[in-house]
């Protein structure tokens, strides 16, 4: 276990903010966690559980502890002629993962080749892209409450999946550390190159009967395409969620824009292009500073230089102002805010 002092966390948020935590620990296993959780010397700090940081915009120092899960593994647990069974640790990086599987030619995770983070953090957004979600191959986790220490087992049902959320984004935000995750996986995968983006992509490239090598690297190049590496350009990939509207509200806003860019959505409303909705206000490469949208995807915010994260935070208030008196339509966050 690493315990530090008023420690930077500008290369652990991928905004590349520049912030301190008051406190600052990693831990490498589940019981060097139960371990940091059970000092009494710490009970009473403001904790926050960072993965990879690619999904968070600090817009202050941190008083209190940040606890960093790097707990390492990928094991196969269990497996017949049809599936496999995976637990990874939650400090993996979620694109090993990725890559892990795809190299075994274990299916279902494929087309969510290069998002960022860690293992870990995946489940509490029930991470998706082009055409597959989390959720589709998960089976449980296992992690340990805040307050008591003690170990708990999620099944699926258990974790209120739902469109980038779940019950540890909701109910239990901050109360409960994920250590590991299961997920069951093909061995006879089937692609899945339903999503628009990539049929067209695949198409173009003429490969008619697609692997999940191929669908993987094809992801990797449409994200690279349209996704600044963060390296290079502080960003969180999408900032906001496609915002979800009822038949009502949706036939109205076809109406007044016929080519508004909807997909169908697994509650049986429309989901909006948050991407189509910012770059119709003209918001899309707009800059103010060193803050702006990416002019290759209107979703994503980038700090261009040394912005502070309360900049970053303003810049995105003020282009869901311009959203909201546009369309009626209120974006909400992908991004945690702290």
């Amino acid at each position: 276990m690493l315990l530090l002092k008023n420690h930077s966390l500008k290369n652990l948020n991928t905004f590349g903010v520049d912030v301190k935590a008051k406190l600052f620990a990693e831990v490498f296993s589940e019981e060097e966690l139960i371990q940091l959780l059970s000092d009494e010397t710490l009970k009473r700090e403001n904790k926050f559980v960072l993965g990879g940081g690619s999904n968070i915009l600090f817009t202050k120092d941190f008083e209190g502890i940040i606890i960093k899960i790097s707990i390492p593994g990928i094991v196969v647990i269990d497996e017949n002629s049809d599936s496999v069974i995976i637990e990874a640790g939650a400090g993996v990086i979620w694109d090993d993962l990725v890559n892990f599987c795809v190299d075994k030619n274990f299916g279902g995770i494929e087309n969510l080749k290069l998002i960022p983070g860690t293992v870990g953090a995946a489940p509490i957004q029930n991470i998706g892209a082009y055409g597959q979600e989390l959720a589709d191959t998960f089976i449980l986790l296992s992690g340990v409450l805040v307050e008591s220490g003690e170990r708990k087992t999620f099944s699926k049902n258990e974790c209120n999946f739902s469109y980038r959320s779940s019950i540890f984004k909701k109910e239990l935000k901050n109360k409960f550390i994920i250590t590991s995750v299961r997920f069951k996986l093909s061995k006879n995968p089937k692609p899945n190159a339903s999503y628009k983006t990539l049929k067209e992509y695949l198409s173009e490239k003429k490969i008619l009967n697609p692997t999940i090598k191929d669908i993987s690297n094809a992801v990797a190049e449409i994200r690279r395409g349209r996704l600044p590496d963060p390296t290079k350009i502080g960003n969180a990939g999408s900032f906001f969620k496609n915002p979800v509207l009822n038949e009502e509200m949706f036939i109205k806003l076809k109406s007044e824009y016929p080519e508004v860019v909807c997909f169908p959505s697994e509650t049986g409303k429309i989901k909006i292009s948050a991407g189509w909705l910012i770059e119709k206000c003209g918001w899309k490469g707009k800059r103010f500073g060193e803050v702006g949208t990416s002019p290759a995807h209107a979703l994503v915010v980038c700090n261009f230089g040394k912005a502070s994260g309360a900049e970053i935070l303003e810049f995105t208030m003020r282009l869901k102002e311009e959203i909201a008196n546009k369309f009626g339509i209120k974006l909400e966050e992908e991004v945690n805010i702290l």
